[in-house]
């Protein structure tokens, strides 16, 4: 997401920093190169045009120009306004209403019902009974896929009734959900190849008779400019009060994001980074901006980590390390729990600096790192409890027959045994520091390094 952007953006910056004083005229040089690193990325030119004109005001003044870092100023500029581009702040769904009503809407294939399914766990998740209703009345397949969806998600679905419309389905689904007390329904409606009529006037009156104060756009990142009119015709036409953007780990440009909120005005509200229910986030413009320009965004891993990661599992690790008592089948948990966080690239992707890193570098190093997670956990399996918990059993024999029975190599159970004492090594510095540094500090540093 964004790699062609930020590595454009970068050069850019390290080319300003090696400046001793900003001028008009390399400050001319540096808007150039941001204008097409924006262009490049599928950003409309609009609002490119407006973008680089906002930052220019902001950089010639002469607070910039005569100061000692006058670098960073520039890149602090260009990252308040590509904040303000995005939205400043984080905006939630209107909550006014109980139940609260959601109707998604978006054209076919944009991933509408598969986010219909990821929102309705991420509501579930925040304690809220919710109910998913299959308003694709033309697609029986759609219904189905959201039924099972919602059925991973561990919701409740409604489905239509033989000859229902659209709007009566709207009206049992409100009525349903008030008589059973839900507090979330979202109405998953049919995709269309183009905006008519007809999905207006559907669109109008399943919003009238459920009262629902949120209608949500749908939109593929990777649409690119053609993602920006289909918001921009949709507001004009169904007056949207928010948008999801989909699909975002596999845009490398990303210029839809960027341009979305400003041409449509509505705010984007989600952003979807995966195929897994739980790749759909809450969108933040500074921590979004942050990424744009390669400073990561370490506090999204750390949410991501509270949530995914169970707490009393890495506390009775972190126990078992700190005690000199870690084994082997501790370390397979370490990395079970390290599985939850996402793919090796989106975690690499909120790690500061790692955006520098090409599109191809990272994607390198994002397969080692998985195939050797793979690697490491399917030998561990491989071992007997025994050899589990006193790993200085395992030798030259037993080393062969473990390499065996996981499909690996001798060198690769080397591999793991020599990781895993590394690990022991690291633990017995630390638990030297612990004393001295206080039990909070030290087990801070242990998180930090694992």
């Amino acid at each position: 997401m964004f790699d062609q952007l930020t590595q454009s953006l970068q050069k850019t910056f390290k080319n300003l920093r090696g400046q001793g004083k900003l001028s008009e005229e390399n400050v001319k040089d540096a808007l150039r190169e941001v204008r097409m690193a924006l262009l490049e990325a599928d950003v409309h030119f609009q609002v490119v045009k407006d973008f680089v004109a906002k930052v220019r005001e902001q950089v010639m003044g002469e607070d910039v120009l005569n100061s000692v870092s006058p670098g960073q100023q520039f890149i602090k500029r260009v990252h308040d306004e590509m904040e303000a581009l995005l939205g400043e702040k984080k905006v939630d769904f209107n909550r006014s209403t109980h139940p609260m009503a959601i109707v998604m809407l978006g054209l076919h294939g944009v991933g509408k019902t598969t986010t219909t399914g990821k929102l309705s766990r991420r509501f579930k998740e925040e304690g809220k009974k919710v109910l998913a209703v299959g308003c694709d009345i033309r697609r029986p397949a759609a219904v189905e896929q959201l039924r099972v969806l919602a059925d991973q998600a561990g919701v409740d679905m409604l489905g239509p009734n033989p000859g229902e419309t659209v709007q009566a389905l709207g009206v049992r689904a409100k009525n349903h959900a008030v008589l059973h007390g839900y507090d979330v329904v979202i109405y998953d409606t049919g995709g269309r190849l183009q905006i008519d009529d007809e999905l207006v006037r559907e669109v109008s009156d399943l919003t009238s008779m459920t009262g629902a104060k949120n209608k949500v756009l749908v939109i593929d990142a990777a649409m690119g400019q053609e993602s920006v009119s289909v918001a921009e015709t949709f507001n004009e036409r169904c007056g949207l009060t928010g948008l999801i953007l989909t699909k975002l780990d596999g845009d490398a440009r990303g210029g839809a994001a960027l341009s979305v909120r400003s041409v449509t005005g509505c705010p984007i509200l989600m952003i979807g980074t995966g195929e897994k229910q739980e790749d759909l986030q809450p969108f933040h413009p500074d921590r979004m901006a942050n990424r744009i320009l390669g400073m990561g965004d370490v506090v999204s891993l750390v949410e991501k980590a509270q949530d995914l990661v169970d707490e009393d599992e890495m506390a009775r690790l972190e126990k078992r390390m700190f005690s000199g008592k870690m084994d082997l089948e501790d370390f397979l948990k370490q990395l079970q729990q390290m599985k939850k966080l996402g793919s090796m690239t989106q975690i690499m992707d909120m790690m500061p600096g790692m955006p520098n890193v090409s599109a191809e570098q990272k994607a390198k190093a994002a397969e080692q790192g998985q195939t050797q997670s793979k690697r490491f956990e399917a030998i561990i399996l491989s071992m007997t409890p025994k050899e589990r918990r006193r790993p200085q059993l395992i030798n030259s024999k037993r080393r062969q027959r473990i390499a065996s029975g996981s499909g690996t190599r001798v060198k690769d159970v080397n591999d793991l045994l020599k990781q895993f004492k590394q690990t022991q090594k690291m633990t017995k510095k630390l638990k030297a520091f612990k004393g001295g540094m206080g039990g909070k500090a030290a087990r801070r540093m242990a998180r930090g390094m694992r």
